[in-house]
């Protein structure tokens, strides 16, 4: 989904002003080992922007700090995971405090996310195929004539 130049400039912006806790886990997100997913950071998504994202799996991780548990942030935040969960994304949202604690953990918690998604995501890649491709027994119609 292509987003606006604002939203393009205000990705910008953060990625260039991290938080302690976001800047912790990128330090480990961005190592791109062979076979690890690849991930994004302050990706823009729609009118939204991420803390980190993986496209191959479709996952947006999201780091809440203290902050983020007032009335108004909460529904913003509803509201947005709502949007992304309607257009295909999965969100998941780790506490800023369980990020600095630990953050090997975390980046290894969500490349193990990330790896399981994108490979069920790659399973499920033949069966679309194949649902949208006539079989090879099956009749063709041609000029609106019978059976070939």
């Amino acid at each position: 989904m292509r987003s606006s130049s604002h939203t393009h400039q205000r990705a910008k912006s953060l990625r260039a002003t991290l938080s302690p806790p976001e800047a912790a886990l990128w330090a480990r997100l961005r190592a791109r080992s062979p076979g690890q997913p690849v991930f994004r950071r302050q990706h823009p998504i729609g009118p939204y922007v991420a803390d980190f994202y993986c496209a191959v799996a479709r996952l947006v991780i999201e780091i809440d700090g203290a902050d983020h548990g007032t009335p108004s942030r909460i529904f913003h935040k509803a509201e947005r995971d709502a949007w992304m969960r309607d257009r295909g994304y999965r969100v998941v949202r780790y506490p800023a405090g369980e990020v600095l604690r630990d953050p090997d953990e975390a980046a290894l918690s969500i490349f193990n996310m990330a790896a399981a998604a994108s490979n069920a995501r790659a399973a499920l890649r033949p069966l679309r195929q194949t649902a949208q491709e006539p079989s090879a027994t099956s009749p063709v119609k041609r000029d609106g004539g019978g059976e070939e």
